[in-house]
């Protein structure tokens, strides 16, 4: 492996030079060897400097996943520049907002039919670059930047504050080693997906992709390529445990060392199903956020001592806080979780376009948990109300907001209620003026042309009582509630 202080950029020709003809990564019919990622990415990276990228500034990287967001990502590195993993699905508002707050040195699509003005492609920085000669040696302040929606309906950039070197990602916390092979089929415009994947590129280990989920086609990729380090979360869990029987058998997965979920809580039921089937040692867990300023793992073993739990602390420190502000100390006593890093440790993020919820240092993500007598977290609920849908994360404010420019909509109120496939689905309820004709289909198509599909809610109710009171203020969890009872 590298040292800990070796630049991002020289990946690909340090690992060129010791397995040449190792592959690096795949994803479907295309692979890339380390020898030829390192000639690729230097291509790429030449187009970039044609482009007038320079050190420190943002990459956008519109691409559906596959090996061409690797190779871009690792010539962002070569430049010095930050990659920006960014989804083809979001409307043109929602990407045009995003590129309004990056303000990023290029747009790299993958079709120039994007619709993005100024945007490149791939093929072209290839053209641009001409030549993949080796680029002098560069460390970009900050190793990758991506996007998230917010609690104010506004997106926000998360700039991490780890610079582009190998200790960037602690590949360690999640267990990968030089010699594993990892399969990722989750979006790589996606935070942990993208920062797994590269994480094992920048160990050495062999990275498999997936541009679309199938849950039987992901035990095909575990059998075919001998898996041993598998990224998943619950609802593909979920999708994975429902396949027959026959299905699941056919599938070689002896190799699997690790099964690691993240993203959103798991059923217990569903995590006690794959200790069953896997072992208490293959699965683990990881809490924590996009800033990274703090988080938990758990593996299967202690899961089933503590169940439940997402683990104790593995980095930073993390308290439970009070309504009043005040440290709980007793055990299994709910409220407000806060993090923060680790004494001296640098500041592990920077909001583009947000600002954090902070408390004497410590700050929340909107969570509610509780210790237990051993120093094992776990989650309640969210403060904040925000849904987790197929552990993507979607903010009911940013879907309300894009509700009410309907003419006929005078209030809206997204809430999530359970989903037996993506453990919550988007639901709206929405206030139309008494006698209004308008229909939850028209409003599901006004929703349609504003929100990426994730966002769009699954069941519109249309209602005609004031969803808000006289102080605008409304109560979501309240909403939920009467309709889980009713």
């Amino acid at each position: 492996m590298p040292p800990e202080e070796f630049p991002l950029c020289d990946v690909p020709k340090y690992h060129a030079g010791v397995m040449p003809n190792t592959v690096a990564v795949r994803c479907g019919g295309d692979e890339l060897t380390w020898a030829e990622l390192h000639r690729a990415s230097n291509r790429v990276a030449h187009g970039l400097r044609r482009c007038g990228v320079s050190i420190g500034r943002i990459v956008t990287l519109a691409l559906p996943g596959g090996v061409d967001m690797i190779v871009s990502a690792f010539a962002c590195y070569k430049v010095g520049a930050i990659p920006q993993p960014l989804s083809t699905t979001l409307t043109e508002r929602e990407r045009d907002e995003i590129l309004a707050l990056a303000e990023p040195a290029a747009v790299v699509v993958d079709t120039e039919r994007s619709g993005v003005p100024g945007a490149t492609t791939v093929d072209r920085l290839r053209e641009l670059g001409a030549t993949d000669e080796d680029l002098p040696t560069v460390v970009a302040p900050s190793w990758k930047a991506p996007t998230s929606g917010g609690s104010t309906g506004r997106p926000k950039i998360i700039l991490s504050g780890k610079p582009a070197t190998y200790r960037a990602f602690d590949a360690e916390v999640w267990g990968i080693r030089p010699e594993d092979r990892l399969l990722v089929p989750a979006p790589l415009h996606h935070n942990a997906p993208f920062g797994t994947a590269m994480a094992g590129l920048f160990t050495g280990a062999t990275v498999t992709l997936m541009r679309k989920f199938d849950p039987a086609g992901t035990l095909e990729e575990v059998s075919r390529h001998a898996i041993s380090w598998l990224y998943l979360v619950p609802t593909m869990m979920r999708r994975i445990h429902a396949l027959p029987d026959e299905v699941k058998q056919r599938c070689g997965l002896s190799g699997l060392r690790s099964v690691w979920h993240v993203a959103e809580p798991c059923p217990p039921w569903l995590k006690r199903a794959w200790i069953d089937w896997l072992g208490a040692d293959v699965i683990w867990e990881l809490y924590g956020g996009t800033e990274a300023q703090a988080g938990c793992t758990v593996n299967g073993r202690e899961w089933l001592a503590h169940p439940g739990t997402v683990g104790r602390t593995t980095w930073g420190e993390i308290k439970i806080v009070d309504v009043d502000g005040a440290e709980v100390t007793t055990p299994r006593t709910p409220g407000e979780i806060y993090l923060r890093p680790a004494p001296e440790s640098p500041e592990p993020y920077r909001y583009i376009g947000a600002e954090a919820k902070e408390l004497d240092g410590w700050e929340s993500l909107g969570d509610v948990g509780e210790f237990d007598e051993d120093g094992y977290l776990y989650l309640h609920d969210r403060l904040s109300d925000m849904i987790i849908a197929g552990g993507v994360n979607i903010y009911p404010a940013e879907v309300e907001n894009a509700l009410v420019e309907h003419p006929a909509v005078l209030s809206s109120a997204v809430i999530g209620l359970p989903d037996p496939d993506t453990g919550n689905r988007v639901h709206a309820i929405v206030e139309t003026p008494d006698g209004d004709a308008v229909s939850a289909a028209e409003i599901a198509a006004h929703a349609g042309a504003r929100l990426a599909p994730h966002k769009r809610p699954k069941s519109i109710e249309i209602v005609h009582e004031p969803l808000r009171d006289d102080t605008g203020k409304m109560r979501r969890s309240a909403l939920r509630a009467e309709r889980l009872t009713s």
